[in-house]
């Protein structure tokens, strides 16, 4: 296993009088794939949304690679380490290169780079012949692998996946599956909240079970191989 990249203790997340969270400890090495399974309503997006910085939460220690994070003050840099893929990617209705290159862009990259950047990220995603159709009228299997690409050309060390094979065809699981699998080469990390037992028994993959607000003990698969 390789170094740990977050760590997070003591996570409390409340609605009201209700507990949805009651989480001790919750460690994320860099170079694996974790998944967290429950039932619906027991909190997984919340969760994914904590750690992105997206939504609040009691936390007694957040770290990420070493350094102590203050929730209520996320720090920008943390944004750009920890992205997380909502289960319906919103895609801006202009064209599939300029979605994928849309947070080079808000990051000032000078326009040559992105487009290098964009090319190999549509190419990887196998989006680059969609570049022509409107993003509204991608089927939802491409949208997710549009999004993937956005995601990914944005070089994360975490990558939040919530729900990503949710209400694919089987053609479009397979493909949306395969991207995923490649994600954490190059040592990064995937937390995926799902359902999906494909997805589930990855070979690779690391499973939690969340269940009235709290974690269960880690799972690895008996084959830690790696899929390319």
């Amino acid at each position: 296993m390789s170094g740990l990249l977050l760590q997070i203790e003591g996570l409390r997340k409340n609605y009201g009088a209700r507990r949805i969270l009651d989480i001790e400890r919750l460690a994320l090495h860099a170079g694996e794939s974790y998944v967290v399974t429950g039932d619906n309503g027991v909190g997984k997006t919340t969760l994914l949304r904590i750690i992105a910085g997206l939504e609040s939460a009691q936390i007694s220690r957040y770290q990420f690679e070493g350094r102590p994070i203050l929730l209520e003050n996320f720090p920008q840099r943390l944004r750009q380490e920890i992205i997380y893929v909502h289960q319906h990617p919103y895609l801006f209705k202009t064209t599939v290169a300029a979605n994928i290159g849309y947070g080079l862009k808000a990051r000032h990259l000078p326009k040559a780079e992105r487009e290098t950047l964009v090319k190999e990220a549509m190419e990887w995603a196998g989006v680059a012949h969609l570049n022509h159709v409107p993003p509204q009228e991608l089927s939802g299997g491409e949208k997710q692998r549009v999004a993937l690409a956005r995601t990914k050309v944005l070089k994360p060390k975490l990558y939040l996946l919530d729900e990503p094979t949710a209400n694919l065809d089987a053609e479009a699981r397979r493909q949306t599956i395969e991207l995923i699998q490649r994600l954490r080469l190059d040592n990064n990390c995937v937390l995926i909240a799902c359902h999906d037992y494909e997805l589930i028994n990855l070979p690779h993959m690391r499973r939690m079970t969340l269940t009235d607000g709290r974690l269960l003990p880690q799972v690895a698969a008996a084959s830690q191989e790696q899929i390319i």
